[in-house]
């Protein structure tokens, strides 16, 4: 793709996090943005602070297709077309399999999944005829399985493999494909499972290395323009996290089981029990949004 200047770019989760700092870095080189966010008052600071004829944004809610399609049909009527869907919204939810609360369980796969679906699936005519670019946001979940957290490793790993099809589907029109991977971001979802869960807490900064490192919405962000404008099939950040698409099938075996068992009941019993006195699965802003 080269130069985003005057490309038109659609992102979910544009309110805040990588998808507000990738908007900023996108507009900063020149392109449109359609931004859409269940959260109308961040849409709108991110709006305020770009400023310009350049952003559209649209509240709109990932897992319903209606909306994203209406989202996607402004941007194009208002932009002429779409070259760029990131696919980008996405929320935490913790528990074991055996306590979280099956709504929440529900809600994630929701909005990381089927948000993915909804979002390319309303774009994708545009995109194909201007042979354009398809970023999927998935995760370094998506190769190293964290137990308390099977629904996000399950709509990471799947989103991943949605996109590795979809390329296939969409090569010969010129469309490319990619998928992004991030250990621990800086973002609201990272900090608010931190400052809720001591259970989470602890298991991020007790994990060796690099592994426990939170790296910046920044840095995160510059990845992500790096990886548009040459329509990399994988985007990592940290650039450590791609050494893991490599060892993915080393990580579930009985040996790096063992590895990791060790305390490791007693933290997911301890997520149980924290998430169970907040009598919530997932964060108190996300919660807030669902009851909007």
């Amino acid at each position: 793709m080269g130069s985003v200047d005057g490309k038109v770019a659609l992102i979910t989760g544009g309110g805040n996090g990588i998808g507000a700092e990738l908007a900023r870095r996108l507009h900063a080189k020149g392109a449109k943005l359609i931004l859409t966010d269940l959260d109308e008052h961040a849409l709108a600071d991110v709006a305020a602070r770009l400023g310009g004829d350049r952003v559209l944004t649209v509240t709109a809610d990932v897992r319903d297709l209606a909306s994203m399609q209406a989202a996607a049909d402004a941007g194009v009527e208002r932009f002429g077309g779409i070259d760029v869907v990131v696919a980008n919204a996405g929320i935490a939810v913790f528990g074991s399999v055996r306590n979280v609360d099956p709504a929440a369980f529900k809600t994630l796969l929701d909005v990381n999944a089927l948000g993915v679906f909804h979002t390319v699936r309303a774009a994708l005519p545009s995109v194909i005829d201007r042979r354009g670019y398809i970023l999927v946001v998935s995760s370094f979940a998506a190769y190293a399985p964290v137990a308390g957290a099977a629904s996000y490793n399950l709509a990471k790993a799947g989103v991943e493999h949605f996109a590795n099809a979809l390329r296939l589907e969409v090569a010969q029109s010129g469309v490319d494909v990619g998928s992004a991977h991030m250990s621990w971001i800086d973002t609201a979802m990272v900090r608010e499972g931190k400052a809720e869960l001591s259970a989470f807490r602890d298991m991020v900064d007790g994990l060796p290395g690099p592994l426990s490192t939170t790296t910046s919405v920044q840095a995160c962000g510059a990845a992500f323009v790096k990886g548009i404008e040459a329509r990399k099939r994988q985007i990592f950040c940290p650039g450590w996290v791609g050494v893991f698409r490599w060892l993915r099938p080393l990580l579930t075996t009985r040996l790096v089981q063992n590895l990791v068992l060790d305390g490791l009941a007693e933290r997911v019993a301890l997520m149980d029990a924290e998430s169970a006195a907040l009598g919530r699965s997932m964060s108190a802003r996300v919660q807030q949004l669902e009851e909007r």
